[in-house]
């Protein structure tokens, strides 16, 4: 069963950053465009930012310059680095492999306040 574990959120203040990872199995990580997306609290799930096999990305306008995506090829694992984080930022924040119909994982919350 294929399965994206995502870890790293928590509580920062706004300004701050938080760096995400999303772990999948090789397989997975080598042969698909990764994507993170989020949920904001009342709204639907939106697309974030997306790092293809190649190493291009590409984010939504409200991230671009302050969230990098990043990938480690021998642990599996995409890293968003977020930065200069504001209260609109708050959300559970997911991966997945794009064009894969796999289960969702159980996302990571994100919650900038101060």
């Amino acid at each position: 069963q294929v399965q994206f574990v995502e870890s790293g959120g928590g509580l920062v203040q706004p300004g701050g950053s938080l760096r995400l990872s999303c772990a999948t199995s090789g397989s997975i990580f080598n042969a698909y465009t990764m994507a993170w997306y989020r949920q904001a609290p009342g709204k639907q799930r939106d697309i974030v930012a997306t790092l293809t096999r190649g190493g291009s990305t590409n984010y939504v306008e409200s991230v671009k310059g302050r969230f990098t995506i990043s990938r480690d090829n021998a642990k599996n694992v995409v890293y968003p680095q977020m930065n200069s984080l504001n209260p609109e930022d708050t959300a559970v924040y997911y991966c997945k492999a794009r064009g894969l119909g796999a289960p969702w994982g159980q996302g990571t919350q994100v919650t900038v306040s101060s």
